[in-house]
């Protein structure tokens, strides 16, 4: 249920404006000819309300979306989240588990969550009659889940079997290392699912202060898409989350304030010789959701892109990072990414490679790329990256989860949704000068944060690394 870091985002922030009124008031309603709209209410407790309909559909997405996820606890509660995360499906004080169980089941629904570093989410898809149905048991469980002791006991082993099965997956062990020395010592360096010991030791109180806590109606956006009607799912929302509690001191969506996060340059090398590869997670600080450069790193990252040697095509794809790659067959893969929170993010690469006695001029080139963005982008690479970027933020919006998917966390992240047009425009709008100047900005000589898991022996220290950072020597 942990969710990945390797998503495209498509959000950008602009705080929402307060308004004192104490009727259920429209927030916003984001105009965009020939396609749905998304409408926007609040409560007067604070809830947020938003729903874009398509009449004809016959399926509805609806869901809860709050702004709280593990970055909100400590090291000693770190892990809290998931933990609730996974009791949220264990009984209610109207439901027992089985009856949850069996009318989700007879309502032909699915019933899901995850949290992240920042957010935590339930959702459910059900036809369009049943809408109702599905904001109730949510409702249900978001606000009386028993958190009975023994169901705690028995969900340790579950989380830890989970873990264990996380810990398979390579590409979540980097990324987690990678967070770990990018801020460490600070919230956005733990983990999701916290240290064994914590799952071992958490407790009902734990959880019960986590959600008096966190989930409260300011921090909370209540989505609809698909066969949903906007003034339907306002009703709802007051029926079922009108005795939802807010926060001491309101915050509007997308203001939420933490601890300023440092980036720390800084490295972390698990070597096993027992693994076939060398996987390698290169990052420098990147952009929050709110920052004004936000979608030109985004086309930055597209340039780069994602290549692997399986799928056949190096020849095809537009990387100029990629030809070299294959060329000289340096990895098996890589993967670009830009991860954004709430004040800070990280862009960068992951690579993963069996060509051991290259891994240096692997690192070497990826970086030596890094730093032409600085000095000669081209309009070519930087006209495909815009296309490529935005066929993949557009044709992910395919489906009512993903539609709800985008609108709660845009919400939650920036207090307002850019509809797909603006998307579009704002992508548009990033020049090979603008390239130009982020890359300078967040690459060109800066400090470098880096995780390694398997045969690492072949890489070259950190200060050696660091020095591509700003040279374009062979």
């Amino acid at each position: 249920m942990a969710s990945r870091y390797l998503t495209h985002s498509l959000r950008q922030g602009i705080k929402r404006a307060g308004n004192s009124s104490r009727a259920v008031r429209p927030l916003a309603t984001a105009v965009n000819l020939g396609t749905p709209t998304t409408q926007v209410s609040t409560l007067p407790n604070g809830l947020t309300v938003a729903t874009e309909s398509h009449p004809h559909a016959q399926t509805a997405t609806v869901g809860v979306w709050i702004d709280a996820g593990s970055r909100a606890e400590t090291d000693a509660t770190n892990g809290t989240a998931h933990f609730l995360e996974h009791m949220a499906f264990k009984g209610t004080n109207r439901r027992s588990q089985h009856a949850l169980e069996l009318e989700v089941e007879n309502l032909g629904a699915h019933l899901n969550a995850y949290t992240s570093r920042e957010q935590t989410v339930y959702y459910a898809k059900s036809f369009k009659k049943d809408v109702g149905a599905a904001v109730d048991i949510i409702s249900d469980i978001l606000q009386s889940s028993k958190l009975e002791n023994g169901a705690i006991e028995r969900e340790r082993d579950v989380i830890l079997r989970e873990q264990q099965e996380v810990d398979k997956q390579l590409d979540e062990v980097v990324f987690d290392h990678l967070h770990s020395v990018a801020f460490q010592h600070q919230p956005l360096g733990r983990t999701i699912l916290g240290p064994k010991k914590n799952i071992l030791s958490i407790k009902r109180d734990d959880l019960d202060a986590y959600i008096k806590t966190n989930y409260t109606s300011d921090r909370m956006v209540l989505v609809g898409a698909g066969g949903v009607d906007h003034a339907e799912l306002v009703k709802l929302a007051e029926k079922h989350f009108s005795n939802l509690p807010s926060s001491k001191n309101p915050l509007p969506l997308g203001g939420a304030t933490h601890t300023p996060t440092d980036f720390i340059g800084s490295e972390v090398r698990l070597r096993d010789d027992t693994m076939p590869t060398a996987n390698i997670a290169i990052a420098v600080e990147g952009v929050s959701w709110s920052s004004p450069d936000y979608f030109p790193m985004l086309v930055m990252q597209s340039i780069f892109g994602n290549w692997d040697r399986s799928l056949g095509s190096s020849s095809l794809l537009s990387s100029r990072l990629s030809h070299i790659v294959s060329s000289n067959n340096l990895a098996n893969s890589f993967m670009s990414f830009s991860t954004s929170y709430s004040d800070t993010g990280l862009w960068g690469i992951y690579l993963v490679t069996e060509n051991l006695e290259n891994v240096d001029d692997l690192v070497h080139f990826t970086l030596r790329e890094w730093t032409r963005m600085s000095m000669a982008p081209t309009d070519i690479e930087v006209q495909r990256a815009k296309s490529q970027l935005k066929a993949s933020l557009l044709l992910g919006l395919d489906g009512t989860t993903a539609i709800a998917e985008d609108i709660g966390r845009q919400l939650v992240t920036t207090g307002r949704r850019f509809t797909p047009k603006q998307i579009e425009n704002a992508v548009d709008a990033v020049t090979p000068a603008e390239i130009q100047r982020v890359a300078q900005k967040y690459l060109w000589d800066k400090d470098i944060a880096l995780a390694a898991v398997g045969q690492t022996e072949c890489l070259l220290d950190y200060a050696r690394i660091r020095s591509d950072m700003s040279s374009m020597i062979y």
